[in-house]
Formats: structure tokens, sequence, C-alpha cells
């Protein structure tokens, strides 16, 4: 902080202090764009300056002519405050005295362009007002936090050979108090009802959909405004590290879609900022989304690279995050992404790539693995694009993860089909393993597959509602029997008929059905086992972890394969029926002579089946089949999975 000095302020007799946080390192890395802790010095922080209480605010608006502060404190006057400008850095700072945490402020910008004047939210606010109002709320991110033994612990949480199964949730929908006019759950009441929830099914992570602040509730968070700001929705910052803090403490990591894609064009945010596009592209052929009718980010402009990645960092710093998962990256990776031709702009060398983008997604997960070496980065890449996966070093991407998106709408296209038509798409199911080890992949059923009349998981199933049902469970027992981490939307664990609806509950009356408590427990005991064996996910990402016994049994619509751990003797054979017909007497080649223990059948009469199967165990003959040394008689109940060790 530079040293302090006395001065009034024009017209309104305002004390102020010559304070900065800003020092002249800040500011060349700022421009240079490699800043990358922003939230330290932009914003607005409350300081106490030679025993005088007030706030230093900074905002970056180079081609603003004037920026002032208005807001309560001085009756919205748009003239009393203003900001003094830093030169060629472009950011307008000031330390004013009175305004204190709670405060509700705006910046007025007027540009040096066309009289352009504009009432701007603080970009970097760390707590912003309750929708539909706009303005930003000066706060503080003091906290005392209680999560220091997960915090030492989680890089063997978060390790590429960790079970990892990610239970995804709309905060705003997972569950609300009816008595009370269908409110929303806060952060601090929502904490202990879904840390009770997750631990009891077993899963090892959360992943919110965005919680940074955005206008429109119905975008589900993917139209940000706020990009330091968690919803005030649900509660103040502090309640928001209280959630994540809960959930640490009852051993849940906690993942945070972002969103550096695309951004709200609502009139206080970030779009058009000082009277130019400063964050996105002023050609609207580079900075609009045409399917989302959103702004594009500047990625080869220097500040708009460290204000994203300051974001990022952001929320593994103050909120403690154990991952980020970028969404819609395929759209930042290609120009001509959703677009006609003569609709877009080719790059230096004639391609579609954006190499702007490209370059940014590396640097952002250098500097999240750099900072933060026990988290992990997911992207959302819906395209073969090559080595989003791998280091960077190797030309890749360098994100921890990437979601199968190429599984996800096979399997689902597959399995929604009436059982007869299956044979003839065989191989939607086999296809995933000509590639499956190219990257990280996570197995998702997320959001997307739920809505849009897309219908439930449970809804897309084919055949009356108790093969609903089994189909439901083979789906998702052949999910957690693959190779790749597992990713289940809300609902989809209990088998919820309607599409999922951002402005509702869940129906979680329906556990009173024994059909969807079955599905539950089937869900929970899938996460058990996961977790307890080895050979489930100790090799989710090597070739070695995954070996077909046959995947070439069309015509009864039938896959078996075997799982296997680091140690030899870490072994699962999983056999897939997906037909309504029980096949008795269906022999599979086995790798080991012995008893193999049947630990779990998707038909089993406690999950709502029909209770066939193999009396828990069943001995190896020393009959050759598939090209194993044994083979196993078996009894393969309808639709349904079978993991035998």
């Amino acid at each position: 902080m530079t040293p302090s000095k006395q001065s009034k302020s024009p017209g309104k007799n305002v004390v102020r202090y010559d304070v900065s946080l800003l020092t002249e390192d800040d500011l060349y890395l700022f421009n240079e764009g490699s800043h990358y802790r922003l939230y330290e010095k932009l914003g607005a922080h409350p300081l106490t300056v030679d025993g005088v209480e007030g706030t230093y605010f900074a905002v970056w608006a180079p081609n603003a002519h004037q920026v002032t502060l208005m807001g309560e404190f001085n009756g919205w006057d748009k003239a009393s405050h203003p900001l003094n400008d830093r030169g060629k850095s472009g950011i307008w700072e000031g330390f004013i005295t009175g305004i204190r945490k709670g405060d509700i402020y705006k910046y007025q910008v007027i540009s040096k362009h066309n009289g352009y004047h504009a009432e701007k939210a603080d970009p970097l606010a760390f707590y912003s007002e309750v929708a539909p109002k706009s303005a930003s709320v000066v706060w503080d991110m003091g906290y005392t936090w209680n999560d220091q033994k997960w915090m030492s612990e989680r890089h063997s949480r978060n390790t590429l050979n960790a079970p990892i199964s990610i239970y995804e949730v709309h905060f705003g929908s997972w569950m609300r108090v009816p008595e009370e006019g269908d409110r929303f759950l806060t952060y601090r009441e929502l904490a202990p009802k879904l840390a009770d929830y997750v631990t009891k099914m077993g899963f090892s992570h959360v992943e919110l959909l965005p919680v940074m602040e955005h206008p429109f509730y119905a975008s589900w968070g993917y139209q940000i405004t706020g990009y330091f700001s968690p919803t005030s929705r649900y509660g103040t910052p502090q309640d928001f590290m209280y959630f994540i803090d809960y959930l640490h403490q009852h051993n849940i990591g906690v993942i945070l879609d972002w969103v550096p894609s695309h951004f709200a064009t609502d009139g206080h945010g970030l779009g058009f900022f000082d009277g130019t596009h400063l964050y996105e592209h002023a050609d609207p052929r580079k900075g609009f989304h045409p399917d989302w009718c959103s702004c594009i980010f500047n990625y080869g402009r220097n500040e708009v690279v460290s204000f994203l990645i300051s974001s990022a960092l952001f929320w593994l710093d103050k909120y403690h995050a154990d991952g980020l998962r970028a969404d819609a990256v395929a759209s930042m990776l290609y120009l001509d992404y959703s677009r006609k031709n003569g609709e877009w702009i080719p790059n230096r060398y004639g391609g579609h790539e954006n190499l702007e983008a490209i370059a940014f997604l590396r640097r952002f997960n250098e500097e999240v693995y750099k900072n933060y070496p026990d988290v992990q980065t997911f992207a959302e890449e819906s395209t073969a694009w090559p080595l989003v996966s791998r280091p960077t070093y190797v030309g890749g991407l360098g994100f921890g993860m990437k979601w199968d998106m190429g599984w996800m709408h096979d399997t689902l296209s597959y399995i929604s089909k009436d059982t007869v038509h299956r044979k003839f798409h065989h191989n939607q199911l086999t296809f995933r393993l000509v590639y499956a080890f190219l990257e990280n992949f996570v197995l998702p059923l997320s959001h997307d597959e739920a809505v849009h009349g897309k219908s439930s998981l449970l809804g897309k199933m084919p055949g009356h509602d108790s093969q609903k049902f089994a189909n439901l469970r083979l789906l998702l027992g052949y999910m957690y029997a693959q190779s790749g981490k597992k990713l289940l939307f809300m609902g989809g664990e209990f088998g919820q008929w309607s599409e999922w609806s951002h402005d509702r509950s869940l129906d979680w009356h329906l556990l009173a059905y024994a059909p969807h408590a079955g599905l539950q427990r089937w869900v929970e005991d899938l996460n058990r086992v996961y977790h307890r064996e080895p050979a489930l996910h100790e090799l989710d990402f090597d070739p070695a972890g995954f070996q077909w016994i046959d995947c070439n049994d069309v015509e009864q619509s039938v896959i078996s394969f075997i799982r296997r751990g680091r140690s030899t003797g870490e072994t699962i054979l999983v056999v897939c029926n997906f037909t309504p017909v029980t096949r008795f007497n269906y022999r599979v080649g086995a790798p080991h002579s012995g008893v193999w223990a049947e630990i779990l059948n998707s038909d089993a009469s406690e999950y709502g089946g029909t209770g066939y199967g193999n009396m828990g165990r069943v001995e190896a003959s020393p009959v050759p089949v598939h090209g194993q040394p044994c083979s196993l008689n078996l009894t393969l109940p309808p639709l349904s999975v079978v993991f035998l060790k």
C-alpha cells in the first residue's frame, strides 16, 4: 500500500486518501497478461487508513474519460465520488472514507468515445445484490476454515488412480422448502442435507452447476456477470465458504462449473464496458455467440487473460474448490463453432482453430496445477480435439480430465432403443474402446441429457415400467464397470420420471415407492463397490486396466470384459445382458480358476429385479473359452449387469 495523503473531493466535501493497493509491478503484470491474483488488487477492499475506515476501489476501464462511484451512500450521485486514473494502465482507483462492508455501489463509466456512459457492476466484486437487482456490494473475504484435514489429504482423493464418482447438482433445485413458498435452501441449509445424502450414497465429489453470479436464473448459472462473486440467491460469500467447508469436513470434494467460454450481455455486466469492446471481440464473428446470444472473451487481450485466470485461481484460493470444470471448451477451440461459411474469421494460417483460446487454455491449466497441484481441471469438450487431457509440454491443452461426450451420446442412443433392435447397433457399445485411453475420461450422465425434451434418464428407457427400471440399473452398472471416472446428475440415482426443472425441487416423494428406492440402493452399492475394488478405478486411464472377454455376441446383445487393478490379484469380470431374456448356461471365458464371487447383480430383488442370478458364486471350469484358460457357466438375468470377482 502506498503512503496516504488526505485531500477533499470536489463538490461534496468527501474526505479522500491517496491510497493504492497497486504497485508498478502489479500494473506491468496486469497489462502483460500475467497477473493472476487480481482479486487482491482490483474490486472493492474495505480498509482502515490512519485510523479512518473506508474502502479502496479499483476498476479497469482504459477508454473511459471518467469513472465515478455511486451508491446508496451518496444517493446514487453520479458525480460526487470520482476515481483517479493510473495512466497507461487503464485502471481507475480511489480510497473513499465512510464506505463500509455491506454498502451497495456501481461505477458510472463515461467513455472517451461518443459520450457513451453506463452504470456498471464491479467486474471483481466479491458479492452482489440479489437478482433482479444488479449492483455490487462491498464485502470482505474473512472466514475461519475448519477443513485442514481434508486439504492436507485431498491429493489422494483427486489423483487419477483414485475412485472419483461425481454427483452433479443444481443448487436451486436439488431440494426446496415447499412449506415456505417453495423457497431456495440457503448455502448453510443445504450443506448438512447434501453432505448427509452424498455420504449415504457414496459419491466422492459433488459438482455444482455454476454458482457465480448470474442475472437470469433460468440460464442455470451459465450466463455469468460476477466471475468473483457466488450468487447471493443462497447467501453471502461466507455462507458459501461454510458450505464447502462443511462438505470437506465430511470428506466430500467440491468441483465448480466455471465458464470462460462466454459471458452475459446484461447492461450492468462486462459487455461494452467502457464504451468499447473491452472484454469481448469487437467483430461479432469472433465476439458474439450465436447459440447462447452471449459475448465471447477476447483471449488475445492480455488483461482479459489476467482477469480469467485470476477468476479461476480465486475459487481455488478463497473457496478451497477441489476442481474446475470448464464449460463449452469446444466453442472456444473452433472459430467456426456453430457458424456457417462467411460467419467466421480464419486464423492467421487460414485455419479454423482459435489460436488465442488454445494459448489461454494451456496457460490456465499450467497456472492451476502450478499453484494447486492437488486439484483437477475438467474439460467439457465435445469433439475429437487431440490431447485435451495431456500436458502442455507434449502439445496438449493440459486438462486433468475430459468428459467423454461420445460415450454419453452413443450409450444413451443404444439404451433408448427397443431391445429387439439393439443387435443392429451393437457397435455403439463397443466403439468407445477404440479411443478410450487417448484421454483421461469422465463418463458423464449430465444435466444436459435431462432437459429440453430429451426426457429424464428413466424416461428414456424402453419397455414397460419394470423394464425401464431394469434398463436404467443396467445403464448405471455398465457406466461404473467401464474405464473412466463417473458423473451422474441429480435425480438419476433414484429414477426421476419427469425432466429436470430448475424451478422446482427433485421429486423426493418417489422414494416412497419400491422401484425408486431399489434403484437408489443400487447406485449406493455401485459406489461402495467402485470405491472398494481397486480393479474398478486404479487403472481407469491405462489400457492395462481393461480387456474384452467377448464384444462380438451381437445376436444376444451380451458383452463381457475384465477390469484389472495394479495387483495381479485384482480382477473383476463384468457381463452385461442388454435383452429382456434370461440366459441360462451362458459360458464366459475367465482368466483364473477357482471360485468367482458374484459381488453385484443389478437384477437382485433388493434393487427391484426378478432375483435371477448365480447364488452368490460360480466355480470356474478348466474349459477354455474366448481365449481364456477357464470359463464360467452363468445365469444372465434379463436386462442386467453382473460383477464377479
